[in-house]
């Protein structure tokens, strides 16, 4: 099978964005993640090219992303205290409209880290 490599990708998980990581991949997962830390060897090896879940899920069954959206939109405004959580593996741009959406909704954020 034939190995893909890809030189100086950048890992997003815990927010420093190492950039010298190679990765090594067939056509359907990542195989190899060298100079990535325990925590992006574990993210990068555990992805996969398959579309194993459906777009979105609605009381664990299938749903359009629209319904979806419709959905939490419902979540959140009856929501006494709604959390934004987690964010450690998403781009700047969906944090900032993630805080955006936190205050809008008068909500509170925590990360990962403070477990």
């Amino acid at each position: 099978m034939t190995q893909n490599v890809v030189k100086h990708a950048v890992c997003t998980f815990c927010g420093c964005t190492c950039d010298d990581i190679e990765l090594h991949a067939d056509a359907e997962r990542i195989t190899e993640a060298k100079k990535a830390c325990i925590l992006g060897k574990s993210w990068f090896l555990n992805h996969t090219a398959e579309h194993l879940y459906p777009d979105a899920l609605i009381d664990g069954q299938p749903a359009s992303v629209d319904d979806a959206v419709e959905a939490a939109a419902e979540f959140l405004h009856r929501a006494d205290m709604p959390l934004v959580y987690g964010l450690s593996n998403v781009t700047c741009e969906a944090q900032r409209e993630a805080v955006s959406l936190a205050e809008l909704i008068g909500g509170v954020i925590d990360s990962h880290s403070s477990l």
